[in-house]
């Protein structure tokens, strides 16, 4: 799984943020590697020089092998607890949508091909 960070101009992307952002997302999706390609983490600053309530946005945007892209958006007070608040919802739209589409293809109601029940 590939990750990518973009962070605006109000946000001081250093070294230590980087890979502490990196850590949040691999434990969360750790267990969805398989299923995913990339995931893009885009970093905002909602209110420039003010300091005011869940003003940093974080929005991720996970690549899944033969599907759309799917992405979901937090707000907070820091850009730490932000990322991490995306990166659940995220675990759990991914969770949700594999499990859908197994509970589909478990449903389908196509007859048996011929010579496979009762011969």
């Amino acid at each position: 799984m590939q990750i990518q960070i973009n962070a605006d101009h109000n946000i001081k992307g250093h070294e230590a943020l980087v890979a502490q952002i990196h850590g949040v997302v691999e434990s969360a999706l750790s267990h969805l590697d398989d299923h995913i390609t990339r995931v893009e983490v885009h970093l905002t600053d909602e209110s420039s020089h003010k300091s005011t309530q869940k003003d940093k946005r974080c929005m991720m945007e996970a690549r899944l092998e033969g599907r759309q892209p799917i992405a979901v958006t937090d707000e907070e007070n820091t850009v730490v607890q932000a990322v991490d608040g995306a990166a659940g919802k995220l675990a759990r739209l991914i969770e949700s949508t594999l499990g859908r589409q197994g509970v589909e293809k478990s449903r389908r109601t196509d007859p048996p091909p011929p010579g496979s029940v009762g011969n």
